[in-house]
């Protein structure tokens, strides 16, 4: 008599990420002939409800946006992906079931969620919570028809140890019960960490002195109502946090943005409610990130990659080579973004004709002396004051020292004023369809580095080093209508900001916080509070979880360590794991096979790892992230 195989899974996090492995798994164990089948059990483990886990809960503040438009993300495979593996037994992208919830609404979401529907369309950006409830009705609707041979249990608490035992393992749960399993999937998503030494300094000063310290954190996990009202807040950070927060503590304290009926850029004033901190912003570039364009596609329909392809990039593998970044890779890119940015230019303002043909013909040469002939080129038809500079980019204001904090303030006011009317002009922007490019061209890189695809020496000091603070600060920005709202607060007198390179200390005279920037003379600003306005660092070798502390402890996993090129061991933000599909590596250097690692935490041998996997894409370009969790599945399911 034939005895059906029993497979006992544990995923470790019930996010998107968690819900991915889900998924594949059920698809994956659908997609087999009956006879074939094992009997499974799923342990899905975490605190917070399956689906959106902890940062996409559904109850936080609508002010809370995600960073792409509703065309953009899913946690299953559709489109060209759902071609490549098993069938999706709910293939709904966002935007997907966006649309079905506005045409006939579950009966399980709120007014608000209604309400939002109601307001979206495909390149509108949703609220964090109304992304949570896609992931919440893709667990409820993957879990309500299971049928006989899967079974899925909801542990809602920690696990905080995995033992490796001869046969499987045994995870220890915060309730006090075990749980054993055969295999276990980490996706664990954002951990708390610890502050680094500057910010402890400021932390235990500010214990000491009876002031507000606000360390690194998923927006809303704070209490924000305790920032006090029109006094100054100093805060670090002007990324995606900082509009969050700074959203919250405007419009979410009774504050309006009205329409000016001025063009973009002006488009907004601000009216307050006298309930605002006055916040004065800083981060080390001086500026936040550029908006976002307004397109009607993620990446503009201007852009077509003819130089960073998968084809061209990943031609060094191909022949064996391990490219490096600077050498290899960015002078296909560079090539994508300058003509992206000098057609359109030629296109809205009429440079003669014979202008493109001859800037292809640069292009082209294959010579490393086109950078040379481009400029050439330019020189003779191009005014200095439209041509692109994009590493420059990387330092809005350059090595320009400002007079006063006043002079400072109108720069930047101008900057975001400049940023948002160029979101506005959407295909019709320069620096936007450059922008563009490079994004598009982000999705071929991250595919062509991952797992040993770039020299160790190169991925750290060239493609972490220089360029991602670069193309973060120029394709990952918010949507326009957060710029034009800084803008407004910034006119209204609600944000000043303090400058490149900030310093923040505490002041021993005033007892207080204090920034001030060496490029902005007599910019010194002094608060009571500050806030760190930056998730909390990725690094496994600081997180505080009780999980993954005793893992590192235990030897069942470790950091990955790379080498310099001056042949000093780096320590990489990251796990050490295998090639697909991820096994973790243990501290004797040998294999973990059935501990499998998925997320953030691949930043070892990925690039860009948050970012959510892109509705419709290649598994092996935007849809990473689901092949990943689809190569765990079938090594879980004994198929790979």
């Amino acid at each position: 008599m034939e005895t059906t195989r029993a497979v006992q899974v544990a995923i470790i996090g019930a996010g998107p990420r968690g819900i991915s492995v889900l998924e594949r798994l059920i698809a994956n164990w659908r997609a087999q002939a009956e006879v074939d089948r094992s009997v499974v059990t799923v342990h899905l483990i975490d605190p917070h409800h399956p689906g959106p886990g902890h940062v996409w809960r559904t109850d936080q503040s609508r002010h809370f946006l995600m960073n792409t438009p509703a065309l953009f993300p899913t946690v299953v495979p559709v489109g060209q992906a759902a071609a490549e593996r098993a069938q999706s037994p709910v293939p709904l992208s966002f935007d997907d079931w966006r649309q079905r919830m506005d045409a006939a609404p579950d009966a399980r979401l709120s007014d608000a969620d209604r309400s939002e529907l109601r307001s979206l369309s495909s390149v509108d950006f949703p609220s964090r919570a109304i992304y949570g409830r896609y992931l919440e009705w893709i667990f409820s609707s993957l879990t309500g028809s299971l049928g006989d041979g899967f079974d899925v249990i909801v542990h809602s608490c920690e696990a905080q140890h995995v033992e490796a035992l001869p046969a499987g393992f045994r995870i220890e749960l915060s309730e006090g019960s075990t749980v054993a399993s055969d295999a276990v999937v980490l996706a664990m998503g954002h951990l708390p960490a610890q502050l680094n030494p500057e910010q402890e300094a400021l932390r235990d000063g500010a214990a000491r002195l009876g002031l507000q310290y606000w360390a690194p954190n998923v927006p809303a996990d704070a209490d924000w109502n305790r920032l006090p009202a029109r006094k100054r807040v100093l805060f670090r950070g002007l990324g995606l946090n900082f509009f969050d927060i700074i959203t919250h503590l405007t419009e979410g304290r009774g504050g309006r943005f009205v329409t000016s009926g001025e063009p973009a850029g002006r488009a907004l004033t601000y009216q307050p409610s006298g309930r605002e901190p006055l916040v004065i912003a800083a981060s080390r570039r001086g500026t936040p990130y550029r908006a976002k364009a307004k397109l009607d596609s993620y990446v503009p329909r201007s852009v077509q990659l003819r130089y960073c392809t998968l084809e061209r990039a990943g031609s060094f593998a191909a022949n064996g080579i391990q490219p490096g970044f600077d050498h290899d890779l960015w002078p296909l890119l560079h090539r994508d973004a300058v003509w992206a940015y000098y057609s359109t230019l030629a296109r809205i303002s009429g440079l003669p004709d014979s202008f493109c043909a001859s800037l292809r013909d640069v292009l082209d040469d294959s010579d490393r002396a086109w950078p040379r002939r481009l400029e050439d080129l330019l020189e003779a038809t191009v005014p200095p004051a439209d041509r692109l500079d994009l590493e420059a980019l990387a330092q809005p204001f350059g090595r320009h020292r400002f007079a006063s904090s006043d002079e400072y303030n109108r720069a930047v006011l101008d900057y975001l004023e400049k940023d948002a009317a160029g979101s506005d002009r959407g295909e019709d922007d320069p620096l936007k369809m450059a922008i563009g490019a490079m994004n598009a061209g982000r999705s071929v890189i991250k595919q062509v580095v991952a797992d040993g695809g770039l020299t160790e020496a190169s991925w750290t000091a060239e493609l972490r080093g220089w360029f991602e603070p670069l193309v973060e600060g120029l394709a990952s920005g918010p949507p326009a209508l957060r710029i034009e709202q800084l803008a407004a607060l910034a006119r209204a007198g609600i944000v000043r900001f303090a400058g490149p390179a900030p310093r923040f200390e505490l002041d021993a005279e005033s007892g207080r916080f204090a920034v001030s920037s060496p490029w902005v003379d007599g910019g010194k600003y002094e608060a009571g509070a500050l806030v760190e306005a930056m998730m909390p660092a990725n690094r496994v070798t600081q997180n505080q979880t009780v999980l993954l502390r005793r893992l590192l402890e235990d030897g069942l996993v470790r950091a990955r360590t790379t080498m310099s090129e001056d042949g000093v061991p780096e320590v990489s933000p990251g796990l050490d794991v295998t090639k697909p599909p991820y096994r973790a590596v243990g501290a004797n250097g040998l294999v973990q096979e059935n501990l499998f690692v998925l997320g953030l935490q691949l930043s070892s041998v990925q690039w860009g790892t948050a970012i959510a996997a892109e509705a419709g894409a290649s598994l092996d370009a935007g849809g990473r992230t689901l092949r990943d969790a689809d190569d765990i599945a079938l090594a879980v399911l004994g198929r790979q």
